[in-house]
Parts: structure tokens; sequence; C-alpha cells
């Protein structure tokens, strides 16, 4: 059995011909590194990356059905995770109820999913995509409702922006000042399953973490500004997808791990930085990781 060579993985001969080939996933790419980036930081801050993983599961459950049954993909993803949205704000509000209902569905999600699968009878390699991605999965209706999508999460988020964060910081504090805590909690919830719907989309269901918590918690690790931390975030984000794309076109290899290791790799250089930026501890205290929280003003 031969050894895999780099010629087996890579080639580069006709990028700008496949170049051509990816130009709505390079802006379906962009449009989900905005979303991402800017739901990320939220999704970090209420504490809720097991609610993505959970999400993301339903969200294949519903894309593989879609399949099976010949409909679009995109709308059987937006259903799995809007009904994994509705599920989990109705069998949990705290955090440890919430947590158990998502372990509780998040099996039974990836189960039906694989079951709608193996009953598709279609090409293998859209099997695979909604898994782990395809690099040239988006054709013009999906980057439509991909583009709807996007809209819909963007303009919820600028609105709710400022008490959402401040909401997710400190709720208690929230609720007293008369900010509406318990609902906007299902109401972000929607706004994530929506998000995770976008991601399957392009990064496949098992990995969408890279783009929903990494570039926000990398972005948290340099900075604890209100303003600054979601840039960051955006920017990371866009970065992971549109160049993880790039580098996956001369290659073998699906999209998602690319994706994933240009997010790893910011999130490392930005604990990296963090470190070099801590000043030095004084004689018999200890320094802190994050030097402050984020905050909402």
């Amino acid at each position: 059995m031969s050894a895999v060579t780099w010629s087996d993985v890579f080639d580069f001969s006709d990028y700008g011909a496949l170049l051509a080939l990816v130009q709505n996933s390079l802006w379906a790419g962009a449009l989900l590194g905005l979303v991402g980036g800017l739901v990320g930081v939220v999704v970090v801050a209420r504490d809720l990356p097991f609610a993505v993983h959970g999400t993301a599961e339903l969200s294949f459950a519903g894309g593989a059905g879609a399949l099976l049954l010949g409909v679009d993909v995109v709308l059987g993803s937006v259903v799995g995770s809007v009904l994994a949205a509705v599920l989990f704000g109705v069998l949990g509000n705290r955090a440890r109820d919430r947590n158990s209902a998502i372990g509780v569905l998040m099996p039974f999600g990836l189960g039906l999913g694989v079951l709608f699968l193996a009953l598709y009878e279609g090409r293998a390699a859209n099997k695979f995509g909604l898994l782990t991605g395809q690099i040239v999965a988006v054709d013009d209706p999906q980057l439509v409702s991909l583009a709807v999508i996007a809209a819909v999460v963007l303009v919820a988020m600028a609105v709710l922006w400022r008490p959402l964060l401040f909401a997710s910081l400190d709720p208690e504090v929230a609720q007293a000042r008369g900010v509406p805590v318990r609902l906007l909690s299902p109401v972000f919830m929607l706004l994530l399953g929506l998000s995770v719907a976008m991601s399957v989309q392009v990064v496949g269901a098992l990995l969408v973490l890279a783009l929903l918590v990494t570039p926000a918690a990398a972005a948290l690790r340099v900075s604890a500004s209100p303003y600054l931390v979601p840039l960051l975030s955006v920017v990371f984000a866009v970065v992971a997808v549109v160049g993880g794309t790039l580098l996956a076109l001369g290659s073998s290899v699906p999209i998602s791990p690319y994706v994933t290791t240009v997010s790893f790799t910011t999130y490392v250089l930005c604990r990296v930085v963090a470190r070099l930026r801590r000043p030095p501890a004084r004689p018999g205290t200890t320094q802190p990781e994050v030097a402050e929280p984020l905050t909402a003003t």
C-alpha cells in the first residue's frame, strides 16, 4: 500500500478555472462569517456552545430528510434548526435542564439524519456534504436562501444587540432595569437556529462550532471591548470560511478541515498574543487568563 503524497492531496494546476466555479461558495462563506462571527459573541456570552452542537444535529436531520424527499435542503435545515430552538426553549430554561434536553435530543437528531441518508439513493457527495461541507454545493437558489436568512439574522441582531448582550452578561440587573430577559432567550435561540442552518450548508453539521464559537472565543482573548470583540469575531470567521474555501479549492480534501484549521490557528495565535500582552504577575499573586470580561456598555 503506497503512502499518500503531496500531489495526491493538492493540485493547483487548474486553480484559476476552479475558482470561477466557487463564486457562490465564496459569497456564502462571507455571509456565514458575518452572521457566525456576530452570533458567536452572544453564544459565548450565554455559554451556549453545547446548544450550537445540538441544534446542528437536528439541522442535519432536517437537511437529510429534505434530501430524501427531494425538496430544498436549506429549507429542511432551517426547519430542523427552528424545531431544535423551540424544543430547547420548551424543555428547559436553566442551564442544567437545557443541557440535559440537548444531550437527549442530539443523538436522536444525529441518528435520524443517518437513517435518512441511508435511505437516500442519490449521489454519495450529497450525503457526505451534509456532515463535512461541500466546496461547490452552493447554487444560485441556495445562495439566495442563505442571503435571506443572513439578512433576517443581521437585522434582528442589530435591533436586539444591546439588550441581548446586557441580558447575556448580567441577566438579574438587566431584568431589574426592564429588559425582557425571558423573551430574549427564545428569540435568540431562533436566531441561533437560523445561523446553524446556514453553517451546515457550508461546513457541515459536525463542525459548526468552528464558526459559531471559535472566532468569538479568539476575539475575547485579545479584547474586552463591546465594539472590538464582535468586529474581530466577524473578521476571524470570514477569514476562516473564505480562506478555507480558497485552500480547499486545490485539494481533494473537503472544505471543513481547512476552515476548522484556519479557525483553530487564529484562536491559538490570539491566546499567544494575550499571553505576550499580559503584564508579569507580582510575587505572591496570580494573573487571570483574561484581564476583563466583555461588557455591554
